[in-house]
């Protein structure tokens, strides 16, 4: 009985111990995927090819369904679950086109982390900036992170020299909705017509 009980407590601690050997910090999960999209772009490819490899990095590290609910704003609770799974599926295509192809006009950017400052268990914001370089300015950038899963934290939201881009695409969609009568085929069809381009 001893020996169970000295067996059980040995594997605890070391699940315990494995679980935040594997944890990462908010500031060096932004830091390594910042540099990760760098190299992309630093490397001798093409724009489809850099497009194509920034859309992996993003499914990995954004959370494109939190971002793409969040962006319906109160729309959402009017959904069934087939409209629910129809806008996923359309927002993704569409936030993974807008975010690759908007930042594969960069060539080596270099983002350097700053700080972070944890807001509670499940949000912590990162402070960096975007280098400057002889035509642009440095720019602050900071990323709000989930942390509900300290082994797997997540992308909420990209705010620029204090814009929120979170924000900014919600107030797109709400007008969209409030302009068609909160016809959400309509904002269905405006998300395909972007992808599809």
């Amino acid at each position: 009985m001893r020996r169970i009980f000295i067996l059980t407590l040995f594997f605890t601690i070391f699940l315990s111990n494995y679980n935040f050997a594997y944890s990462i910090s908010p500031d060096v999960f932004i830091q390594s995927t910042v540099n990760r999209a760098s190299q992309i772009l630093s490397e001798n490819i093409s724009k489809e090819e850099k497009i194509k490899q920034l859309k992996i990095i993003a499914k990995e590290t954004v959370d494109i369904r939190g971002v793409g609910f969040y962006s319906l704003g109160s729309a959402r609770k009017n959904l069934n679950d087939k409209q629910k799974n129809t806008y996923s599926i359309l927002f993704e295509n569409y936030f993974l086109k807008s975010f690759s192809s908007r930042l594969a006009e960069y060539t080596n950017p270099e983002i350097d982390v700053k700080s972070k400052q944890i807001l509670n268990d499940n949000y912590t914001i990162v402070n960096s900036v975007l280098i400057a370089i002889d035509d642009r300015p440095e720019i602050k950038i900071d990323w709000r992170v989930y942390t509900k899963n300290p082994d797997n934290p997540l992308i909420r939201d990209l705010i620029i020299e204090g814009l929120s881009l979170a924000r900014t695409q919600k107030e797109e969609f709400t007008s969209i909705l409030n302009s068609n009568d909160g016809n959400i085929n309509v904002l269905f069809k405006t998300l395909e017509e972007f992808s599809s381009k």
